[in-house]
């Protein structure tokens, strides 16, 4: 069958399914693309002689917001379905760099296919062509290398066959899932070959439930009958295998508190017994005691980043010893954990009948059933607003509880950067498993726009919500323009607080007093202490195609919430903030982070700073 390497490779795409627990899914179910002098030709072309029907494709704005896009997409499909990025040569395989790394820290499966140099050399060198005196044989694809689970550079059409086998492998694999590229030279991707038909054959990557082995479970299970204190630590995993109503079985049969990870929020429901909100440095005060106090750590699912660990002094009990349940034996050890390296779901069901009878005290149950109730009038406080206030304007917190009272399980939330994935994991109430899409493996600023479009491609018909601060707006509203030509109708919710409000939080906290981080015009000083800039987010998202809503207090908010929730075209929701008071402000961080702090300095701010960062730090702990 004589076919060009690109049409090959698209048709071969076209013909790739995943199989879990009896159902199929595309495992490429669409092509992003913006063209280029090093796809048009190739990739482009070949795109257009499979058609529509076999190889769906989207037009992006830019090459980092479509693997955001990809990524939002596979996330909701449960990574069992993702999309190809096809991108030119030079700067647009640079863009995806940002994107690729985010993929890759997350376990999410998008496939790059960025076009390279001529790998014939006619002529050296082409347009966008790096020159490396030192090395011949590479280019600005190879940027792609560290954060790729997989990369190859198909410089032969015949290579294509291996290649595109082991991508496919990767992207359908739960462990090495992430970015997989394929460098793709420009000469090469219009090459003709003769191919064999089984190549282009339907072919179905089973995703595998691997189940505990059994000494280990039987450690386990020895492990959680000792236990007086035990919490169980829900991530992304159980969410990537489906493992909600089994983490509700364990938690019911047992007892055991399950506070969740920023990926693992909405493994229980908000109002479930057993949840008790998130944990770390982002966390309730529920969890964090818990966590503290704990002679039992089951990380279910979970990479144990530091804002889970509070930077390694979060688990203070001498006694506390780790479950290490994960699909992933590299994250099994971590903390010198008892590995349980299994499915989330197999193994939450057979640690259940392992440990059959088995149940917390009732006391200790009481208690943390309390102190979250406890902490649930403290949302209710943060959430408020007071009779007489529908004329104010509202601060950050009073967004998401007006979103709160709004929402059903069927809506979904996304973000990424900023103050607002602290909020979000200490207040938000998550209804459905997949309501909370919060990325905060790489916490990308500019994720939230081009993930809610991606979403929205994976779940027609629901809500689909982008939340978002200035600072996040500026760097990637590109899709706007895509979710409107396609008709997707996301919502954004802009909230503009003149600046970068998380890093001016933190940079006051440890010394740096704000610098740098006001959106406002230089003072006498020479300091960005002036007026604020006259920026008009609101008419940057009109100019760009979207229905936009303005609203100056919380009664216009309300109202616009409401209005954007049931638009059938994308509607942005634009909101000036204020700093909350300590009164109606959402409760501040219940677990320390470790951004180090200059051990020598003049100015007072960074001084006690750093002499809280001390305090802070002696707290930290090897767990051996």
């Amino acid at each position: 069958m004589k076919l060009t390497t690109a049409q090959a490779l698209v048709r071969f795409l076209a013909a790739q399914y995943t199989e879990r627990d009896g159902r199929h899914h595309r495992l490429i179910a669409a092509t992003w693309g913006i063209f280029g002098h090093g796809n048009v030709a190739g990739i482009g072309q070949a795109l257009l002689e499979t058609g529509p029907a076999a190889m769906p494709f989207l037009q992006g704005r830019n090459e980092q917001a479509m693997v955001h896009a990809a990524v939002g997409y596979a996330r909701q499909c449960g990574r069992l379905s993702a999309h190809a990025v096809s991108t030119s040569i030079g700067p647009g395989a640079t863009n995806l760099v940002t994107g690729a790394a985010l993929a890759t820290v997350n376990r999410i499966p998008v496939l790059l296919l960025p076009g390279d140099t001529f790998a014939t050399r006619p002529a050296d060198p082409v347009l966008q062509q790096i020159e490396i005196p030192h090395a011949g044989d590479l280019s600005v694809n190879d940027t792609l290398r560290p954060v790729s689970r997989y990369f190859d550079r198909i410089t032969r059409p015949e290579a294509l066959v291996p290649a595109a086998l082991q991508a496919a492998r990767v992207l359908a694999d739960p462990v090495q899932t992430g970015a997989v590229t394929l460098a793709l030279p420009q000469d090469v991707q219009a090459e003709v070959h003769d191919w064999p038909p089984a190549f282009f054959a339907e072919r179905v990557w089973h995703v595998r439930r691997p189940r505990p082995d059994r000494e280990e479970l039987a450690e386990a299970a020895r492990a959680v009958r000792a236990a007086a204190r035990p919490l169980l630590i829900a991530g992304g995993g159980i969410r990537h295998s489906g493992a909600q109503a089994a983490l509700a079985a364990f938690a019911e049969a047992t007892g055991i508190p399950v506070a969740s990870t920023q990926a693992g929020k909405g493994a229980l429901p908000y109002d479930h017994p057993a949840d008790v909100g998130g944990v770390g440095h982002t966390g309730t005060q529920v969890a964090d005691e818990l966590a503290r106090g704990a002679d039992l750590v089951i990380a279910a699912g979970t990479r144990l980043t530091d804002f889970t660990t509070a930077s390694a002094t979060l688990f203070q009990n001498p006694a506390v010893r780790f479950i290490g349940l994960n699909l992933d034996a590299y994250d099994a050890h971590k903390l010198a954990a008892r590995p349980l390296v299994a499915d989330a779901r197999e193994a939450l069901e057979e640690l259940r009948h392992a440990v059959t009878g088995h149940r917390v005290d009732p006391a200790y149950e009481t208690a943390y059933q309390q102190a979250k109730r406890v902490w649930e009038q403290r949302v209710d406080q943060a959430y408020a607003v007071p009779a007489g206030d529908e004329d104010a304007v509202p601060t950050q917190a009073q967004v998401l509880g007006l979103l709160d009272g709004l929402v059903d399980a069927d809506d979904i939330l996304i973000n990424a950067a900023g103050s607002l994935p602290g909020d979000l994991h200490k207040l938000w109430r998550a209804r459905s498993a997949d309501q909370y899409h919060v990325e905060y493996g790489y916490s990308c600023m500019g994720y939230e726009i081009p993930a809610a479009l991606g979403t929205a491609l994976a779940a027609p018909g629901r809500p689909v919500w982008a939340l978002v601060g200035d600072g996040t707006y500026l760097m990637n509203p590109t899709e706007i323009v895509t979710a409107v030509q396609e008709g997707v109708p996301i919502k954004v919710v802009i909230l503009d607080n003149h600046g970068y409000a998380s890093i001016g939080g933190l940079s006051a906290a440890v010394g740096g007093e704000g610098f740098g981080t006001a959106y406002r015009f230089r003072g006498p000083d020479g300091a960005y202490d002036g007026a604020p800039l006259p920026v008009d987010l609101a008419a940057n998202a009109a100019s760009l195609g979207m229905a936009v809503i303005r609203t100056r207090a919380l009664g216009d908010l309300r109202k616009a919430l409401a209005e954007a929730r049931t638009a059938d075209r994308p509607t942005c929701v634009y909101a000036q903030t204020r700093t909350p008071d300590t009164v109606s402000g959402p409760p501040p961080a219940q677990a320390w982070w470790d951004v180090p702090v200059a051990e020598t300095a003049t100015r007072t701010a960074a001084v006690r700073a750093r002499e809280e960062y001390d305090r802070q730090a002696a707290q930290r702990r090897r767990h051996l």
